[in-house]
């Protein structure tokens, strides 16, 4: 997610940021369940519509944890970033969890 972030212009940087904090402010309400724990923002820029996907985490589910994001070009989001999603989140947690 960082890698594309680093690529957006800055007004396009700022409206993914907005949809995030949407999220924050609002809850899950603001956001699609994709499937289990992942869920996909909406974020409209300028330039292109963008795609974060990301899991709540921490107590209370106060962290969100961004996953992955990509540029959508499709009605459909594709069944590759949901996978690459929850891979990522389970090596987080498994990293996370004591031995």
């Amino acid at each position: 997610m960082k890698e594309l972030i680093a690529t957006l212009s800055d007004a396009d940087a700022a409206e993914l940021a907005a949809t995030m904090l949407d999220v924050r402010e609002n809850g899950l309400v603001a956001a699609r369940h994709l499937r289990g724990e992942i869920y996909e923002l909406r974020a409209e820029a300028t330039s292109a519509s963008y795609r974060p996907l990301f899991a709540e985490e921490g107590s209370e589910g106060r962290m969100l944890l961004g996953l992955h994001a990509f540029s959508k070009k499709t009605q459909r989001t594709p069944a590759q970033a949901i996978e690459l999603a929850a891979r990522r989140l389970a090596d987080w947690r498994r990293r996370g969890s004591p031995s």
